[in-house]
């Protein structure tokens, strides 16, 4: 047997948070030593951080990426291990994102990446040239504060891999295994034994189950070791890293790390027999074939073994991979963020405008969630999770008692109720907050707009007046949207000041709770109580939020949300009368289902109003031509009419491929023609056609 020990990671990394970041990092690398690994793989850009974005621009990121490294070459922390770290590096004037392979206080090989990631939240050409010299190498020269440390003038640049005494390893970096042709394909023909990946890959629903089928096709095909880091955590941004490390080897995975965690540093480790690799391949017929007139790939020499000596620890059996329901991804993944988000963020808490509605109670739910994560942490003896919960509330004694007392001081939840509001609405809300633990307000702000609303009316001398009691559209909309944005107002207020009301510093986050449906159609009020300093169902369907709320009350002991789902969604704006109720399907025009097929045929498939008609005429069967026409034409009329709201949109964690977020992520313009004048006739011709059939 020829048996290696191989360690990957997850690492919490922060976008310029060098400091952390290398202390992180150093501590992998510890830990992957005491558990007798040979070989140590961190995530993508792991000393900068991934998401440093136009900060990768400025001379200052790369110099601090080579003071950090130069402190681990500087240790004893590259001794007898080959540890694979992701910085930035500029090479001949160009800026590439590369791995840097170490081995006993000397760089071995630098390796850029060859294929950017260049779509949905991903901008990496505007930072990095892509290496366009597969198979090549040449000198690059290093910086005066690595040659003081390590001797060396120059390192290898390019795509090669390391061959050690027992074995050879060659890198790929993250979207090279998502490319129709990946590098692991020549590498494995070439006798590349093991393949690392080291990733920065964020978190969609659903989207885990993609990453492994590729990881286990890749290490499949043509047998192999595949070894996989990524970041898990908040970078900085909307996007949450979603972990999920792995060892495969010949399409079976030996180990995984968690994909949501409040943990700053997570190590697996796996023990593969290379015999077995050597086996596989060697009862492949097309491989034997095609490896026999493969383009080499440069080797560089290393003076190690990767391979154990005497005792041999035991090879590592396949596991089964842990995935998570949809539902438990809503549940975890905005926990998480919510919790790197406020600690790194030198606030104290949260403040969220709760309704009583789905919305709200969602993300009242996942803070509940993300107090039990971290009581949960803390019980289980992680000292950082418990140094910063001590920070947050003011109190270096402090050990939470359980997770709704936790919350007690972290959350604060308020019910800002009008005319319009229902008892239901008002108990369902205060039913919610006590389950969870919360600090809860319970409030009427009619006193409030109705200050406004006569400020208007000394003014105008003229009285607005709802729909119902006889007003206009015009004056119905005003009325409504004076309470949403006096909300928001009053949501800011209570967040700075609570703290003080209850004898502590500091302030906090408003959260926001528009999902990312109602932000397609724009069923929002621009500035409202969806306007907030973060906004974790921002990115997250109604149809898949009321999934969630429906297994939080069963798993997370949240009973309150059941009578939440079963209500009907209404924004509680109007007047109720004995023949009106407002409700959001019958404001929107559509149903929530509808609109999530619209965003996705929008964004996902690319959609315009003409391709979105011919798919749905025939999906929606049940529908006349006509009827399908109608509906398209009235989405796309409100997505354009609204898009504007979309450039103060909330940041949101991004969870759904279909978010409309045109900050990051849907890159449309916010100015349209809303009539849709030549698309809309091409419909009309359409539905004529279909009715003469």
């Amino acid at each position: 047997m020829q048996l290696t020990t191989l360690a990957t990671c997850n690492l919490n990394q922060w976008a310029l948070d060098f400091e952390g970041n290398l202390q992180r990092i150093a501590e992998s690398i510890r830990i992957a030593k005491t558990r007798g690994a040979r070989y140590r793989l961190g995530p993508e850009l792991e000393i900068p951080g991934y998401g440093c974005q136009d900060a990768f621009l400025e001379g200052d990121t790369l110099r601090h990426s080579w003071e950090c490294l130069a402190q681990l070459l500087d240790s004893d922390l590259t001794d007898d291990i080959l540890c694979d770290v992701g910085m930035p590096i500029m090479h001949r004037n160009a800026r590439y994102n590369c791995r840097v392979l170490l081995l006993n206080r000397q760089i071995l090989l630098i390796r850029p990446k060859m294929i950017l990631a260049d779509d949905g939240n991903y901008r990496e050409p505007r930072w990095f040239a892509a290496w366009q010299q597969p198979r090549a190498i040449i000198e690059h020269h290093l910086p005066r504060m690595i040659r003081a440390i390590t001797g060396q003038e120059t390192v290898p640049f390019g795509d090669a891999a390391v061959a050690t005494r027992d074995t050879v390893l060659a890198s790929e970096m993250c979207e090279e295994l998502f490319a129709p042709s990946s590098p692991h394909t020549y590498l494995g023909l070439d006798g590349v034994e093991i393949i690392s990946n080291g990733s920065g890959s964020h978190h969609t629903l659903r989207k885990l189950q993609r990453r492994v089928a590729l990881i286990c096709e890749a290490s499949a095909k043509s047998g192999g070791v595949y070894v996989y880091a990524n970041q898990q955590g908040c970078d900085g941004d909307r996007l949450y890293f979603d972990g999920s490390a792995l060892i495969a080897v010949n399409g079976r995975i030996l180990a995984q790390a968690s994909q949501f965690s409040p943990r700053d540093v997570e190590v697996i480790t796996a023990t593969v027999d290379l015999e077995e690799v050597r086996a596989y391949r060697g009862g492949i017929g097309s491989l034997q074939v095609q490896a026999s007139h493969a383009q080499p790939v440069p080797r560089i020499r290393a003076d190690f073994e990767l391979t154990h000596r005497d005792p041999l620890p035991a090879p590592t059996q396949p596991i089964i991979v842990a995935m998570h329901t949809p539902e438990e991804e809503i549940a975890y993944g905005p926990a998480c963020w919510l919790w790197d988000y406020l600690r790194r963020s030198g606030m104290n808490g949260f403040f969220l405008p709760l309704s009583g509605g789905a919305d709200s109670s969602a993300v009242a739910a996942q803070v509940g969630i993300m107090c039990q994560m971290v009581v949960d942490e803390i019980q289980a003896g992680n000292t950082q999770v418990h140094t910063d919960a001590r920070r947050l509330v003011g109190d270096e004694q402090y050990t939470p008692a359980d997770a709704a007392e936790f919350a007690n001081r972290l959350l604060h939840t308020c019910y800002m109720g009008t005319a319009n509001s229902s008892k239901e609405t008002r108990a369902r809300a205060k039913a919610l907050a006590a389950q969870i633990g919360a600090y809860h307000l319970d409030i009427n702000i009619d006193s409030v707009v109705e200050a406004v609303i006569n400020l208007f009316v000394w003014v105008t001398e003229q009285k607005p007046r709802f729909q119902v009691h006889g007003g206009t559209r015009a004056e119905n909309l005003a009325l409504q949207n004076i309470q949403a944005r006096l909300r928001m107002v009053l949501a800011y207020l209570f967040a700075q000041l609570l703290p003080w009301v209850r004898g502590h510093s500091g302030a906090l986050l408003v959260l926001g709770t528009s999902n990312v449906d109602e932000a397609l159609r724009g069923y929002m009020t621009k500035y409202d109580c969806s306007s907030a300093d973060i906004n974790p169902i921002g990115s997250v369907s109604k149809v898949d939020l009321r999934r969630f709320l429906r297994w939080a009350a069963v798993h997370k002991g949240y009973t309150a949300l059941n009578e939440v789902i079963d209500a009907p969604p209404t924004a509680e704006l109007e007047p109720i009368t004995a023949d009106y109720a407002q409700q959001d399907e019958a404001d929107m025009g559509m149903t929530y289902a509808e609109l999530s097929r619209f965003g996705y045929l929008r964004k996902v498939e690319r959609c315009g109003p003409v391709s979105m008609f011919e798919k749905l005429v025939y999906e929606w069967y049940h529908l006349s031509p006509a009827d399908v026409a109608a509906k398209v034409k009235h989405f796309f009329y409100h997505y354009a009419i609204n898009r504007h709201k979309m450039t103060v949109l909330t940041p949101s964690y991004h969870a759904e491929a279909y978010s409309p977020d045109d900050n990051r992520f849907d890159l449309r313009q916010f100015l349209y023609n809303a009539r849709w004048s030549w698309q809309f006739r091409q419909i009309d011709r359409l539905v004529e056609r279909n009715s003469g059939q």
